[in-house]
């Protein structure tokens, strides 16, 4: 059968991508962010795994305020980068996982999750910048990538409670899969940041290392924090976090399990205008 062996949280910011696309990553603004990477590199070279699901949110590229899904699988055979308003990032094609977005649909659907079914769409810097933060600038992407985009723009939102939830039912469906293949599971977005309105640039550094400390040793009492507190603590653009509660419920003790090991963590300010977080958590005897 398929298992889950580790999650991975990350920012996704823009800027970030640009920095990696024009060779910036050794300037001195940008050379500690990046160092703080290097670790999780090299974990990732020794941990490649057979597939990624990789949750993220859609920044008006796949979808448009017409039609917002609040929870989307790409069940594609490729998403090809998509032009943001400067070109598309020159990064490859990401190969999917059709089979295995399949079986995990049915099985969520089934446990009552709506999930919307998506065949063709194109992945912004949601999903390239982690993909980047980890694998570099290869010819290839190591692995094929699930896309799971979950609504974080348009109100309402889900719950961080409906995103634990979910990340449980994720977790049951990759492991009733049977073929043997060893699935990552990402969560994307945050931290704290604010890109409009009198408190935009803000960043709240004591708020997103207390949710990382939650996030590794009481998250299902985390996912209780109501979307308020998000927006009041960490900006308007901090309810993107509620997308690390679905890899986090992923993970074994989510569901009665052992807890996991912490491969890595790191926190930096300012990328842009933006807190940047980072976690690796690995599953016990993985």
């Amino acid at each position: 059968m398929a298992r889950v062996t580790a999650s991975v949280y990350t920012s996704h910011v823009p800027l970030i991508g640009v920095a990696m696309d024009l060779g910036k990553t050794h300037e001195p603004y940008w050379r500690p962010l990046f160092a703080g990477y290097e670790p999780s590199r090299r974990w990732f070279e020794a941990h490649t795994p057979d597939v990624i699901f990789l949750v993220t949110n859609d920044h008006a590229t796949a979808f448009s305020l017409d039609i917002i899904p609040t929870f989307a699988i790409g069940a594609a055979a490729e998403f090809k980068p998509a032009d943001e308003g400067w070109g598309p990032r020159p990064v490859p094609t990401v190969v999917g996982q059709p089979a295995l977005a399949a079986h995990i649909a049915h099985s969520v659907i089934q446990d009552d999750f709506d999930l919307t079914i998506v065949n063709k769409m194109e992945v912004d810097h949601g999903l390239t910048v982690p993909l980047s933060l980890l694998c570099g600038q290869p010819d290839a992407w190591p692995c094929p990538v699930i896309p799971f985009l979950v609504n974080v723009l348009q109100y309402p939102v889900p719950s961080g409670r409906r995103c634990f939830q979910l990340g449980r039912a994720i977790r049951k469906a990759i492991a009733s899969y049977d073929e043997p293949l060893n699935v990552q599971v990402w969560g994307t977005g945050g931290m704290s940041h604010q890109l409009q309105g009198p408190r935009a640039g803000l960043i709240n550094k004591e708020w997103d290392n207390r949710f990382l400390d939650r996030l590794i040793d009481e998250p299902a009492a985390l996912a209780q924090v109501p979307h308020v507190e998000y927006v009041r603590e960490a900006g308007s653009e901090g309810i993107e976090l509620v997308m690390w509660l679905i890899a986090r419920g992923a993970m074994a003790d989510a569901s009665g399990g052992a807890k996991p090991n912490v491969a890595h963590r790191f926190y930096h300010v300012p990328a842009s205008n933006t807190a940047v977080g980072h976690l690796v958590l690995e599953e016990q005897g993985s």
